[in-house]
């Protein structure tokens, strides 16, 4: 029970960490994830939060302040 309640604990400390990360560390992050399962070319754009209109949002990123946005390619 104690190693899930530190579990918990760690994993809470370090979501933050996360989220400091650079829009461009992050977008190469994600884009090797989906180039490995397959998708050919990935397009992501880091965008303001109040300026995410079409695509899937993949991660957020500059302390929270932009989104990373997933656009299909044609």
């Amino acid at each position: 029970m104690k190693k899930i309640v530190l579990a918990m604990v760690l994993a809470l400390v370090a979501m933050p960490v996360a989220a400091r990360k650079t829009c461009d560390d992050l977008k190469a992050e994600i884009e090797a994830k989906m180039t490995k399962k397959g998708v050919k070319n990935p397009t992501l754009e880091a965008v303001a939060n109040a300026d995410v209109k079409d695509g899937k949002v993949v991660g957020s990123c500059d302390g929270g302040t932009k989104k990373l946005v997933y656009t299909r390619g044609k």
